[in-house]
């Protein structure tokens, strides 16, 4: 199996780290900067030594280069990398265009999870990649053996690949936190009690059937519960319920639910949201 350095002790590289040693490829170093940095090394990376980047390169078949995403060209750049190994980063954002020029083969090896700061299960999480076609054995070797699956995106589609996780992802958390603010202000003890089977269904039964899973009351042509849920939301909560309320119009009036007459009212009631006055 191929000896793996890990460049960075962050959340997601020490949790990548961590699950390919236990998959049994072999980790011949590690660099950490930071306090916070060593300590996590320490804890999910316990056998593994604490080396210089230069170090771990040359040690190393595959260099792991797990640091923020403004980094990593200028870093990788610095490293002693040769023609016979490989340099991966775990940048959803970013292609290959970070590590053009460097001796190594490069790869984009990005896995969809969150990563909170601890040891992470990666098998059945799917990991996107970007990488000449040299690459593409080793790659699907070290997926393999985490127990991962595996997708190939084009290198110009990076940006938009990632832009859907975030929207996806980032975004829900912001809608949730959001929406948990005002079950609290209703008066509601426990919002995500409340909230948990609702949204466990309604993500379930989307991701499985696209927006033909929509519900509630746009999708049942309510304008004027629509109108009373704006009229008790404020500020940045408020804006936000109606710029996806007019993306959720378009969906259903997409799919026939809206009639024009409907989508045209909606559009009323949420364009006097946004300047405090019917349109003329």
């Amino acid at each position: 199996m191929e000896r793996i350095g890990l460049i960075g002790a962050g959340r997601a590289g020490t949790a990548v780290g961590a699950a390919l040693a236990a998959a049994g490829h072999p980790l011949v170093g590690v660099t950490a900067r930071s306090g916070a940095s060593r300590e996590r090394a320490a804890r999910l990376l316990p056998h593994v030594p604490v080396l210089s980047a230069d170090e771990v390169t040359t040690r190393a078949d595959v260099v792991l280069v797990a640091v923020p995403d403004d980094l990593i060209h200028d870093l990788a750049h610095t490293l002693p990398l040769t023609s016979a190994q490989y340099v991966v980063h775990l940048s959803g954002a970013h292609g290959l265009g970070p590590l053009a020029g460097l001796a190594a083969m490069p790869v984009a090896l990005h896995p969809s999870m969150t990563f909170p700061g601890g040891a992470v299960k990666l098998d059945g999480v799917m990991f996107t990649a970007t990488a000449p076609d040299e690459a593409r054995p080793m790659v699907e070797r070290l997926v393999k053996a985490l127990g991962a699956q595996l997708q190939w995106v084009a290198d110009e589609q990076r940006a938009r690949y990632h832009a859907g996780l975030s929207h996806g992802a980032n975004h829900l958390t912001t809608l949730l936190t959001q929406a948990v603010g005002i079950l609290r202000e209703a008066g509601v003890a426990d919002p995500a009690a409340t909230l948990r089977p609702l949204l466990a269904a309604t993500l379930d039964n989307t991701l499985r059937s696209g927006h033909h899973a929509l519900t509630g009351p746009i999708a049942r042509g309510d304008v004027d519960t629509v109108a009373a849920h704006l009229s008790v939301l404020r500020d940045r909560t408020a804006s936000t319920y109606a710029e996806l309320a007019r993306a959720t119009v378009e969906l259903a009036a997409a799919d026939g639910r809206l009639d024009p007459d409907t989508v045209a009212r909606f559009d009323e009631v949420l364009e006097r949201d946004r300047t405090g006055e019917a349109p003329r």
